[in-house]
Protein backbone atom coordinates (compact mmCIF):
# COMPACT_ATOMS: atom_id res chain seq x y z
CA UNK A 1 0.00 0.00 0.00
CA UNK A 2 2.93 2.10 0.75
CA UNK A 3 4.51 2.04 -2.38
CA UNK A 4 1.94 2.50 -4.33
CA UNK A 5 1.61 5.92 -2.69
CA UNK A 6 4.50 6.50 -3.49
CA UNK A 7 4.20 5.81 -7.17
CA UNK A 8 1.30 7.66 -7.08
CA UNK A 9 2.82 10.90 -5.74
CA UNK A 10 5.42 10.46 -8.24
CA UNK A 11 3.20 10.40 -10.75
CA UNK A 12 1.35 13.55 -9.77
CA UNK A 13 4.14 15.04 -9.10
CA UNK A 14 5.59 14.30 -12.72
CA UNK A 15 2.19 15.43 -14.21
CA UNK A 16 2.30 18.36 -11.98
CA UNK A 17 6.14 19.49 -13.35
CA UNK A 18 5.12 18.94 -16.90
CA UNK A 19 1.69 21.14 -16.29
CA UNK A 20 4.22 24.19 -15.17
CA UNK A 21 6.33 23.82 -18.14
CA UNK A 22 3.29 23.84 -20.53
CA UNK A 23 4.22 24.88 -23.54
CA UNK A 24 8.18 24.73 -22.41
CA UNK A 25 10.30 21.37 -24.11
CA UNK A 26 9.33 18.71 -21.96
CA UNK A 27 5.77 20.20 -20.74
CA UNK A 28 2.53 19.28 -21.02
CA UNK A 29 2.63 20.14 -24.70
CA UNK A 30 5.16 17.96 -25.61
CA UNK A 31 2.85 14.89 -23.98
CA UNK A 32 -0.24 15.63 -25.16
CA UNK A 33 1.64 16.07 -28.52
CA UNK A 34 3.57 12.43 -28.32
CA UNK A 35 0.10 10.50 -26.89
CA UNK A 36 -2.87 12.55 -29.15
CA UNK A 37 -1.18 13.90 -32.52
CA UNK A 38 -0.39 17.24 -33.29
CA UNK A 39 -2.62 19.32 -32.00
CA UNK A 40 -3.33 21.12 -35.01
CA UNK A 41 -6.35 18.91 -36.64
CA UNK A 42 -6.01 20.15 -39.37
CA UNK A 43 -8.41 21.36 -42.42
CA UNK A 44 -12.25 20.99 -43.03
CA UNK A 45 -14.50 20.79 -45.77
CA UNK A 46 -17.36 22.92 -44.62
CA UNK A 47 -19.19 22.35 -48.35
CA UNK A 48 -19.15 18.55 -47.01
CA UNK A 49 -18.72 18.89 -43.15
CA UNK A 50 -19.91 16.17 -41.20
CA UNK A 51 -20.05 16.65 -37.35
CA UNK A 52 -18.62 14.40 -34.90
CA UNK A 53 -20.67 12.18 -32.60
CA UNK A 54 -19.39 13.68 -29.29
CA UNK A 55 -20.31 17.07 -27.83
CA UNK A 56 -17.10 18.93 -28.22
CA UNK A 57 -17.10 20.45 -31.64
CA UNK A 58 -19.13 23.72 -32.09
CA UNK A 59 -19.65 25.21 -35.93
CA UNK A 60 -20.48 28.81 -37.45
CA UNK A 61 -21.73 28.69 -40.63
CA UNK A 62 -23.99 30.56 -43.13
CA UNK A 63 -26.44 27.75 -45.27
CA UNK A 64 -25.16 28.71 -48.66
CA UNK A 65 -21.72 27.33 -47.33
CA UNK A 66 -22.84 24.86 -44.82
CA UNK A 67 -25.74 23.61 -46.54
CA UNK A 68 -27.28 20.96 -44.24
CA UNK A 69 -25.14 20.50 -42.09
CA UNK A 70 -26.66 21.16 -38.41
CA UNK A 71 -24.66 24.42 -37.29
CA UNK A 72 -24.62 26.29 -33.78
CA UNK A 73 -24.30 29.55 -35.43
CA UNK A 74 -25.71 30.86 -38.81
CA UNK A 75 -23.16 33.60 -39.63
CA UNK A 76 -24.56 36.42 -41.73
CA UNK A 77 -23.71 37.77 -45.60
CA UNK A 78 -20.84 40.49 -44.25
CA UNK A 79 -20.93 43.60 -45.86
CA UNK A 80 -17.30 43.94 -46.15
CA UNK A 81 -14.76 42.55 -48.81
CA UNK A 82 -13.67 38.99 -47.69
CA UNK A 83 -9.57 39.73 -47.46
CA UNK A 84 -11.00 42.69 -45.04
CA UNK A 85 -13.24 39.67 -42.98
CA UNK A 86 -9.98 37.67 -42.79
CA UNK A 87 -8.12 40.25 -41.09
CA UNK A 88 -10.83 41.03 -38.89
CA UNK A 89 -11.12 37.24 -37.70
CA UNK A 90 -7.07 36.97 -37.46
CA UNK A 91 -7.29 39.97 -34.87
CA UNK A 92 -10.17 38.81 -33.32
CA UNK A 93 -8.71 35.24 -33.01
CA UNK A 94 -5.03 36.60 -31.22
CA UNK A 95 -6.56 38.48 -29.08
CA UNK A 96 -7.90 35.72 -27.25
CA UNK A 97 -5.57 34.23 -24.24
CA UNK A 98 -3.71 31.17 -25.21
CA UNK A 99 -4.38 31.51 -28.90
CA UNK A 100 -1.83 30.91 -31.75
CA UNK A 101 -2.13 30.75 -35.52
CA UNK A 102 -0.44 27.82 -36.69
CA UNK A 103 -1.72 27.50 -40.31
CA UNK A 104 -2.43 30.32 -42.81
CA UNK A 105 -3.44 29.86 -46.83
CA UNK A 106 -3.43 32.87 -48.57
CA UNK A 107 -5.19 31.26 -51.87
CA UNK A 108 -7.48 29.24 -49.64
CA UNK A 109 -9.00 32.28 -47.50
CA UNK A 110 -8.81 29.41 -44.13
CA UNK A 111 -6.36 30.44 -41.38
CA UNK A 112 -6.16 27.69 -38.44
CA UNK A 113 -5.97 28.47 -34.54
CA UNK A 114 -4.80 26.52 -31.79
CA UNK A 115 -6.29 27.42 -28.76
CA UNK A 116 -5.55 25.90 -25.03
CA UNK A 117 -7.73 25.87 -22.07
CA UNK A 118 -6.20 27.87 -18.98
CA UNK A 119 -5.32 25.17 -16.42
CA UNK A 120 -4.88 21.90 -18.33
CA UNK A 121 -3.53 23.16 -21.60
CA UNK A 122 -5.35 20.81 -23.97
CA UNK A 123 -5.54 21.83 -27.14
CA UNK A 124 -8.45 22.90 -29.58
CA UNK A 125 -8.23 23.59 -33.08
CA UNK A 126 -10.99 26.57 -34.92
CA UNK A 127 -10.51 26.50 -38.56
CA UNK A 128 -11.64 29.92 -40.14
CA UNK A 129 -12.65 29.89 -43.82
CA UNK A 130 -14.34 33.33 -45.49
CA UNK A 131 -15.77 33.04 -48.90
CA UNK A 132 -16.72 35.69 -51.49
CA UNK A 133 -20.87 36.82 -51.60
CA UNK A 134 -20.41 39.44 -54.06
CA UNK A 135 -18.72 42.79 -54.31
CA UNK A 136 -17.81 43.91 -51.35
CA UNK A 137 -19.53 40.91 -49.06
CA UNK A 138 -18.17 37.78 -48.05
CA UNK A 139 -19.34 35.12 -45.84
CA UNK A 140 -18.10 33.24 -42.62
CA UNK A 141 -17.02 29.42 -41.43
CA UNK A 142 -16.17 28.69 -38.25
CA UNK A 143 -15.49 25.29 -36.46
CA UNK A 144 -13.85 24.70 -33.61
CA UNK A 145 -12.91 21.15 -32.39
CA UNK A 146 -10.86 19.43 -29.04
CA UNK A 147 -8.74 17.47 -29.94
CA UNK A 148 -8.70 15.46 -26.23
CA UNK A 149 -11.93 13.95 -24.53
CA UNK A 150 -15.66 13.34 -25.47
CA UNK A 151 -17.02 16.51 -23.59
CA UNK A 152 -15.91 20.11 -23.44
CA UNK A 153 -18.01 20.81 -21.79
CA UNK A 154 -19.42 23.96 -24.07
CA UNK A 155 -15.99 25.29 -24.67
CA UNK A 156 -16.19 25.65 -28.41
CA UNK A 157 -19.50 26.65 -28.59
CA UNK A 158 -18.94 29.76 -25.95
CA UNK A 159 -15.47 30.38 -27.81
CA UNK A 160 -17.26 30.92 -30.96
CA UNK A 161 -19.81 33.02 -29.50
CA UNK A 162 -17.36 35.54 -28.28
CA UNK A 163 -15.41 35.50 -31.70
CA UNK A 164 -18.70 35.73 -33.55
CA UNK A 165 -19.76 38.97 -31.51
CA UNK A 166 -16.03 40.34 -30.96
CA UNK A 167 -16.00 40.08 -35.44
CA UNK A 168 -19.73 41.53 -35.86
CA UNK A 169 -18.78 44.28 -32.85
CA UNK A 170 -15.77 45.43 -35.27
CA UNK A 171 -17.77 45.30 -38.46
CA UNK A 172 -20.42 47.27 -37.06
CA UNK A 173 -17.73 50.31 -35.36
CA UNK A 174 -16.18 50.60 -39.56
CA UNK A 175 -19.82 51.06 -40.72
CA UNK A 176 -20.42 53.90 -38.07
CA UNK A 177 -16.92 55.44 -39.38
CA UNK A 178 -17.78 55.00 -42.41
CA UNK A 179 -21.17 56.43 -42.23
Amino acid sequence: MFTALIILALLAGGFAFMLWRGAEPGGIDDAYARIFGPPDLGSVDFENLTRRGSPNDALACHPDICGDTQVDFVTPVYPIPGARLREIVRAVALEQPRTQLVYSARWEEEERFVVRSALMRYPDTVVARVYGAGPGQSMLGLYSRSQIGHSDLGANRARLERWLAAISDRIDAEETMAD
